[in-house]
């Protein structure tokens, strides 16, 4: 199981950017970080999640 965001998910042999898609995120409008180290976008094809990631994404939100 990895945490994303919180919640405990079966995305372990998952790509960051499989778990963007299957959460609904825009992977050009987040960032993404795993045990604490922040992933580069052009990594998110190649970063796999393994059991025990704790991942964070944030959303970036427009506005004034």
């Amino acid at each position: 199981m990895v945490r994303i965001n919180g919640k405990e998910i079966a995305a372990a042999g998952k790509t960051v950017a499989e778990c963007l898609s299957d959460g609904g995120f825009d992977k050009t409008r987040v960032a993404v970080e795993i045990n604490g180290n922040i992933v580069p976008k052009s990594r998110y094809e190649a970063a796999i999640l393994a059991d025990g990631d704790s991942v964070e994404i944030v959303s970036f939100v427009g506005g004034g």
